[in-house]
């Protein structure tokens, strides 16, 4: 069985090529993006068993989908399909400084959004798991979708696995209100919660002299074993600078904060979860957040939201994260 089982939508993530605003592309690059689907590729990446639960529409785009998860070695076999709804869309819009790049999605009524209680039996997909993940965009898809998180929750605490938790907050998905008032009942569920800088304000209205006391506050406050936070800055839209620590066992981790030359953005933040996730599982909260950061800092050197780069790869940028490592490699 799966040792990290995820769960949340998929969608078909669609871009203009070289810059182009949507109004006027002829052409869209057509790939498969989605939060929880991405975490359970990079784990899988990295070299761990994975499984991921979704509800999909069964016709040539949710079997697109499917075989992206396949591809990564990602278990499918809890998918949960239909022959009445459709696939989520999202549109990815490159800017370039001043213009920001943007997002428009697509997913109203999409088949995870209409998923019922006693569709996914969780007691079955938990079985011989050790980890559960998922993040605040399912609950924002619907209150059913909100529903069913909350029962997986249960059920991964109730077999024991450690549950970790993207706050992941998509203004166009839901309010500010409406976010704190389903998730802050989930939070006493969860060990490890993974978030931004700017998501705890938003969500929960915590505010702290910096961001490491904001950690601490939420672990106070919900009894959290682990709070990481990942942090972004963006000097241009296509140079960033990514950091991560975490705030566990009453004491900070930091690490080194990477310049990146973005190729993609997106993803960033599961793939920071995928490698935080793995690197957990097999050295500890130390590793975690070293390897969460350089796995998601490599993954924002390619297109996509899913990771290609490979476990060497990100121990090879642990040991020299300066730019002595960018020389060629013959």
């Amino acid at each position: 069985m799966p040792d990290v089982i995820t769960f949340g939508e998929a969608m078909v993530r669609l871009s203009p090529p070289d810059f182009e605003r949507l109004e006027q592309a002829s052409t869209l690059k057509m790939s498969v993006g989605g939060s929880e689907l991405t975490v359970a590729a990079g784990v899988a990446r990295l070299g761990l068993s994975t499984g991921w639960v979704s509800r999909l529409p069964d016709n040539a785009l949710g079997r697109m989908a499917q075989n992206k998860a396949r591809e990564f070695g990602v278990d499918t076999s809890h998918l949960v399909w239909t022959k009445e709804d459709r696939m989520g869309l999202y549109f990815v819009e490159y800017g370039a400084s001043p213009r920001a790049s943007g997002v428009l999605y697509d997913r109203g009524l999409s088949a995870i959004s209409r998923i019922q209680s006693g569709e996914v039996d969780w007691e079955k997909v938990f079985d011989g798991a050790r980890w559960f993940h998922t993040s605040g965009i399912t609950p924002a898809l619907s209150d059913d979708a909100a529903a069913v998180t909350e029962a997986a929750l249960r059920g991964a605490r109730e077999k024991g696995l450690t549950v970790s938790y993207d706050l992941n907050y998509r203004a166009k998905l839901w309010s500010e209100e409406k976010a704190r008032a389903v998730q802050e009942p989930f939070m006493h569920l969860v060990d490890v919660l993974i978030t931004t800088e700017e998501d705890t304000e938003r969500v929960f209205g915590v505010h702290g002299a910096d961001y490491k006391e904001v950690a601490k506050l939420l672990a106070d406050r919900f009894g959290l074993k682990v709070v990481t936070i990942t942090l972004r800055g963006t000097p241009s839209v296509w140079r960033n600078t990514w950091s991560a620590f975490a705030y566990a066992d009453s004491r900070y981790i930091d690490d080194v904060s990477y310049e990146i030359e973005i190729v993609d953005r997106l993803g960033g933040g599961d793939n920071y979860s995928a490698g935080f996730i793995y690197g957990y599982l097999t050295e500890g909260v130390d590793k975690a957040v070293r390897l969460g950061n350089a796995f998601s800092a490599l993954k924002q050197t390619t297109w996509s939201d899913f990771n290609w780069t490979t476990l060497e790869e990100a121990e090879k940028l642990l040991k020299a994260p300066t730019t002595a490592s960018l020389r060629i490699t013959r």
